[in-house]
């Protein structure tokens, strides 16, 4: 087999041998945005755009990519966003994830809706796990859901504030895509298609809500559907965000700010940072790009707590971008997940790999030796 180092230079690169290698219910899950999904091509189309002007004759540099944030250092200043049904997109997503988080020490934020139990994730990430809060309509719900993210290790929460409802993600629809999923005789078809995907499938079982079968009596996939679709979100509001954040004893981020007067607020709320995000434009298609929402939000919160960015990282390039505009840190969901359905358990390793790679190779070109210096670069925005 070729090198994947070799064979493989970009996220372009794993997300065409991804799609071959998963069936088509599981790529329309993972890929799809909502509507026509130009908010989706708008997220990736909008950071090319920002161009970033090299300064030379600065000698030997030796540039350092790792960052602190919340009293820890990370190797890169990109960690692996929420997302949901992981074990439906590749089986075992979510434990190869977290390992993943583990060896590259990134930060891996575990959803309120992946597919293993949070007591087994906490202690795989070794420190350098964040919990993502679905918020639950039932205040005793929420509370023992916190206590046993906390008690497995996990040390940072994200509220997640962009899914008042679930979007209609056509694409998903077309492909009878559920959640918690339901494998139909359509979806057999297709995994016969695919059989490394298939094999670990069986090895590991029909993915589930491990974290949110606490809840229910009778845990089957009925009974847990009915559960999600009637327990959580909906409720946000900046009461119950106040109170979360009075109730987890660590740092908490809300993910999905995109106005200014929302960032402010969140911080008198409680909230120890933010992370601009449309949800990958999988919820309003009239969302503008996260990376023109990045720079209004910064201005608002003028440093009182630090502003994170989510929206079509796929290179080091782009993280580059993203932290010359002024973000202190970065996150992708979809990229390290290309990785890993496209090479298996270590993919992500390989997409954390790749971004450091090209994150320092951007560092020299640039001039920089120190990520701080990104905003001295003087982004300029590309016309359209």
């Amino acid at each position: 087999m070729a090198d994947p180092a070799v064979k493989y230079q970009t996220v372009d690169d794993l997300r065409r041998r991804a799609r071959r290698r998963i069936p088509r219910f599981a790529w329309e899950y993972l890929d799809s945005g909502e509507g026509s999904e130009r908010a989706r091509d708008r997220n990736a189309e909008s950071l090319q755009r920002v161009l970033l002007t090299p300064r030379f004759l600065k000698g030997l540099l030796e540039p350092d990519i790792s960052t602190e944030l919340f009293g820890v250092r990370y190797s890169l200043p990109v960690g692996i966003a929420p997302m949901g049904l992981t074990g439906l997109m590749w089986p075992a997503a979510d434990t190869a994830l977290a390992d993943t988080a583990a060896r590259c020490s990134i930060p891996l934020v575990a959803s309120t809706v992946n597919t293993a139990d949070v007591s087994v994730l906490g202690p795989r990430t070794e420190g350098m796990g964040w919990f993502q809060l679905y918020p639950p309509r039932d205040t005793d719900v929420r509370e023992d859901l916190l206590d046993r993210a906390h008690r497995a290790g996990f040390r940072v929460l994200v509220v997640t504030a962009d899914v008042p409802a679930r979007a209609r993600r056509e694409r998903q629809t077309r492909e009878r895509v559920s959640m918690p999923p339901r494998i139909t005789p359509r979806h057999v078809a297709q995994a016969t298609l695919r059989p490394a995907w298939t094999f670990g499938l069986l090895r590991n079982g029909i993915p589930r809500f491990h974290t949110l079968e606490h809840y229910v009596d009778r845990a089957t996939l009925r009974e847990l559907a009915g559960f999600v679709g009637a327990s959580l979100g909906g409720t946000l509001s900046w009461d119950y965000l106040a109170e979360t954040c009075e109730l987890w004893p660590g740092p908490v981020v809300v993910k999905g700010i995109l106005h200014p007067d929302d960032a402010a607020r969140c911080v008198v709320a409680g909230a120890d940072a933010v992370v601009v995000s449309n949800h990958g434009g999988r919820q309003l298609d009239a969302a503008p790009a996260a990376i023109e929402a990045l720079g209004p939000v910064i201005k608002r919160i003028d440093g009182r707590v630090p502003v994170l960015f989510d929206g079509g990282i796929r290179s080091g390039l782009d993280i580059a971008r993203a932290l010359a505009l002024g973000s202190d840190f970065t996150f992708t969901g979809r990229s390290f997940m290309f990785g890993l359905c496209a090479l298996g358990a270590r993919g992500a390793d390989f997409v954390a790999s790749m971004f450091e790679q090209q994150l320092i190779s951007v560092m020299h070109q640039l001039g920089c030796e120190r990520l701080a210096e990104l905003r001295d670069r003087d982004p300029l925005i590309a016309p359209c």
